[in-house]
């Protein structure tokens, strides 16, 4: 694992050990690690959004749809 130093102005400091604190972390390096996964979650999400707001036009889904995935995944067999 790589290790970053960071500095933070007293009252950020203040901020993330009060997290830390209240939310149950074990450390302000975890709480900071979960900070920014988080926000790799909502960049990869922007991301998938906007592919598919580029992909086109939607093309109408047929009314069976739903139904038919749902007996394509009780078909499968069941993994451990």
């Amino acid at each position: 694992m790589a290790t970053m130093n960071i500095s933070l102005p007293d009252e950020l400091k203040e901020f993330v050990d009060a997290q830390v604190a209240e939310q149950g972390y074990t450390s302000s390096s975890e709480y900071l690690r979960e900070l920014i996964r988080k926000q790799r979650d909502v960049e990869m999400l922007r991301g998938l959004l906007l592919d598919g707001v580029r992909s086109g036009p939607a093309a109408p889904m047929a009314s069976d749809f739903f139904a038919q995935m749902r007996a394509r995944a009780h078909a499968r067999p069941a993994t451990t």
